[in-house]
């Protein structure tokens, strides 16, 4: 993902000390800072949560946490961005050696007492160009044709391309199968049940990042099914480039849709795929083969982004209780992605979207966290949406979704009337002698914002603790709901 800001390098500080404990800049690179800006040692912003468990990942820049039960153990994998200038490779206390930032591996299995038990170290690469942002893991029994007694890894590589990895140990990864040679990787999509894969990325010839559609039932065997993207974007298209894709949601071979996303801060397109058409179509990427599998598409406004597609399912509106029609509603919700620091760009959003005509989805209602709530846009860093969880488990699934929204942590949304959603709870985390400002043009000045939280991904498991990882070093949050937002979801043990 392009974006105007970096985290802090050689050419801004010039000297960075004990995980960003002392920083010294340049008159004209001064941090300005925001009476609004949080100090190390304030408690978290809590509403209707509270904190289980902490890891520090190493101090290394958090993206994507995907949580896997794995016998009687919980183990977190989570993807990393590539370290700073000046910490390029963090120190990884388990080998006591410098390590390019890659996917952390901890076992959560006592949320309260995370333990760190591997790192897989990544690409070469400052930022979003290296390290190894994405993870998938599926059992090989759901997978078809892997070994029914491991587990296995799916990774992006930096900007390289994606790997598998045998984690079964996860202590001990091994590594499988390699797909490399392309540009601008980035957030893959897998299905457990069957192995489809979906690689997010830029292969030669291609215009810009697309989706290479994979069969890894067998992971250490890939097969490659086809290339996917929109009409423009394939080779030989002249003409403009249409936005490139962020990511996709598969609801796999029973409900038989792909939710694709592109246009990550700007100018969103949430596309809607017959997965099976995708899969058995035609494969030449002529403008008619691309738009075989298209059964809706959704183009937003210039100002709106798509950074994630989530399938809600259906839901009965309360609204609509006693109309003759139309009472039961095909729901997507789609989010899309702040880039710049300090409110540098138009807010962006969470958007419902109802697709119950595919052919003609529809915007039907929006949601935002109130800037003037915590000074937002003045407490340094980004501010507004970036993700969604995309667990479809029954748990949480269609009543509440959890929204990270960078320097306002993550929120809680009761989305049991999508046509009204509303907040119920949220979890700012506390800044830590580690959590890096981000430098760079800010208003116009080099400068650096303010070392705030920087709430990048967030994913739940079948226990019901939520993850919280953080773009800006701070490390893992695992919480727990409680109050209302518990009550909503309904099936959780009393907090003890």
């Amino acid at each position: 993902m392009n974006r105007t800001l970096v985290a802090c390098g050689a050419s801004v500080f010039a000297s960075v000390v004990a995980l960003g404990g002392v920083v010294t800049l340049t008159l004209a690179q001064q941090l300005q800072q925001s009476p609004y800006a949080p100090k190390v040692g304030d408690p978290p912003e809590i509403s209707n949560m509270r904190l289980v468990g902490y890891s520090d990942l190493q101090a290394r820049s958090s993206y994507q946490p995907t949580i896997h039960k794995q016998g009687n153990r919980y183990i977190a994998y989570v993807g990393h961005h590539g370290g700073s200038g000046d910490n390029p490779q963090p120190v990884n206390a388990l080998t006591g050696q410098g390590e390019l930032n890659g996917t952390s591996v901890v076992d959560v299995t006592d949320p309260k007492q995370p333990k760190y038990i591997a790192h897989i170290p990544g690409a070469v690469g400052d930022g979003e160009a290296g390290a190894a942002q994405m993870t998938r893991v599926c059992d090989g029994k759901s997978l078809g044709k892997g070994d029914p007694n491991k587990v296995y890894l799916l990774r992006a590589f930096g900007r390289e391309g994606h790997e598998t990895w045998d984690v079964t140990d996860p202590a001990k990864p091994k590594v499988l199968a390699r797909m490399l040679g392309m540009t601008d990787t980035h957030k893959n999509y897998w299905e457990c049940e069957g192995g489809i894969a979906y690689l997010v990325s830029t292969p030669p010839g291609w215009r810009t990042r697309m989706t290479q559609v994979y069969d890894l039932s067998d992971p250490a065997n890939p097969v490659k099914i086809r290339d996917f993207a929109l009409v423009g974007q394939q080779p030989g298209a002249t003409g403009a480039v249409p936005v490139a894709i962020h990511g996709l949601v598969s609801t796999g071979p029973k409900g038989n849709r792909v939710y694709f996303a592109f246009g990550t801060n700007k100018g969103g397109i949430m596309q809607i795929v017959d997965r099976e058409k995708l899969l058995k179509g035609p494969k030449e990427p002529t403008p008619e083969n691309l738009l075989y599998p298209q059964v809706g598409r959704l183009d937003m406004s210039p100002l709106a982004g798509a950074h994630t597609a989530m399938p809600l399912g259906k839901f009965k509106i309360p609204e609509f209780a006693k109309e003759k029609e139309g009472t039961e509603r095909d729901m997507v919700m789609v989010v899309g992605e702040t880039f710049r620091e300090e409110c540098g760009e138009a807010r962006q959003m969470v958007y419902f979207v109802d697709a119950s005509i595919e052919s003609r989805p529809m915007i039907v209602s929006h949601w935002t966290v109130p800037e003037a709530m915590g000074s937002f846009c003045t407490r340094g860093g980004r501010f507004g949406s970036h993700s969604s969880n995309e667990d479809m488990r029954p748990l949480y699934y269609g009543k509440l979704t959890f929204i990270t929204f960078f320097n306002a942590g993550m929120r809680v949304l009761d989305i049991r009337d999508p046509y009204n959603p509303k907040e119920v709870g949220y979890f700012i985390p506390p800044i830590t002698r580690a959590t890096q400002p981000r430098c760079g043009v800010i208003g116009g000045q080099q400068r650096c914002s303010n070392a705030v939280i920087q709430s990048n991904n967030a994913e739940v498991d079948d226990r019901g603790y939520i993850y919280i990882a953080d773009r800006a070093n701070t490390g893992l949050h695992i919480v727990e709901l409680t109050g209302e937002a518990r009550a909503i979801a309904g099936g959780l043990p009393p907090l003890q």
